[in-house]
């Protein structure tokens, strides 16, 4: 396993609970849309066992073309002692990145794509918005729904509906308006439905979804493949 060590070049504050971390990119690190990593503070490798409270697993939010590593995360004022030690970083500081891997890159069928996520789970879409926009073949449309109960919508000002671009972008606050949409989407039986959130936010969608007679294989999730298959085996 290769470990990249790599500094925080800058810190955008998104929301007044969400940071993107935005690193520099090692030689030789690479990654696709869709893309997660471990991010480790300094200190995790010390012992003889790594130290897994300094280990996240994190959605990288940009792609290689960006010449960038984005890292969204939201820290609230009571968090993690993880979370805290990386929000008292500056510019400048360490971390490390390693296992960097895609379960839910662009797929190029000619088929809608659906992106559901709650709150910073729009992270993990970006890149894939930013992919299609970049190059749109084989792509019929991009429509993301996401709900975040703050209202502090995460990008609000790159999730913005273009229907020239066959863009679709909608924010809820409240579940009955997010799950009534999300019902009305389904009816796309040709669709395919990526999801991002909890696993009590994915175990919902995937129900609503199978109940609605979406099939499994039109369900991405961010998840290893066996455990993938254990959620949806409701379907």
């Amino acid at each position: 396993m290769k470990i990249y060590w790599t500094k925080i070049a800058d810190v955008i504050e998104e929301t007044p609970e969400t940071k993107t971390y935005v690193l520099e990119c090692p030689e030789d690190f690479t990654w696709e849309e869709g893309a997660h990593t471990h991010l480790a503070l300094e200190g995790f490798n010390a012992g003889e066992r790594p130290d897994r409270t300094l280990i996240r697993h994190m959605s990288i939010c940009t792609l290689p073309g960006e010449n960038m590593i984005g890292i969204t995360t939201r820290i609230r004022k009571e968090c993690s002692e993880f979370k805290q030690r990386l929000d008292d970083l500056p510019v400048g500081g360490s971390v490390a990145l390693f296992k960097t891997h895609s379960n839910v890159p662009l797929r190029r069928e000619g088929r809608p794509v659906y992106l559901l996520s709650s709150g910073v789970g729009l992270a993990t879409f970006r890149p894939l918005v930013l992919d299609f926009f970049n190059n749109p073949g084989k792509v019929d449309k991009v429509h993301s729904v996401n709900i975040d109960s703050s209202k502090d919508y995460l990008y609000p000002d790159f999730f913005v509906q273009d229907e020239n671009k066959r863009f679709f972008s909608e924010f809820y606050d409240n579940r009955t308006g997010y799950y009534d949409r999300v019902k009305t989407l389904a009816e796309d039986k040709d669709g395919l439905y990526y999801i991002v959130g909890s696993d009590e936010f994915l175990s919902q969608n995937i129900k609503l979804l199978c109940d609605a007679g979406i099939r499994s294989e039109q369900i991405m999730l961010d998840k290893h493949e066996d455990r993938k298959r254990a959620m949806i085996e409701y379907c």
